[in-house]
């Protein structure tokens, strides 16, 4: 899986939305199979998370990324994760998704 990753991650582009979407839903997985997994999985995913602002369906993309966080983080109880996760959020500049994003993460 260590070397397999970015090809998983690669498929979060793909051209059909609906494809490169449960791709993004089901990456919590890896994430959540042990330490090297986890690092090389929310290196990935916090790249992804900045790079896909200029695409179409960015603000959807970026919702499965902070779920499939969350996803791990109550699977692991990685503080790291709960960190890196608002510093995303917070980095949002639509108060609308800040807010959309935060809901998955209330109480936490």
């Amino acid at each position: 899986m260590l070397k397999d990753f970015p090809a998983l991650l690669a498929v979060t582009k793909d051209e059909r939305f609906v494809t490169a979407r449960h791709c993004m839903q089901a990456l919590w997985k890896v994430g959540a199979a042990g330490k090297k997994q986890q690092k090389i999985y929310m290196d990935g995913l916090e790249r992804r998370f900045k790079e896909c602002v200029t695409e179409k369906n960015c603000t959807l993309i970026r919702y499965d990324i902070i779920q499939s966080l969350r996803n791990v983080y109550d699977a692991m109880k990685d503080e790291k994760i709960r960190q890196m996760v608002w510093e995303m959020i917070e980095a949002e500049g639509d108060l609308k998704y800040r807010k959309k994003y935060a809901c998955l993460w209330k109480g936490k």
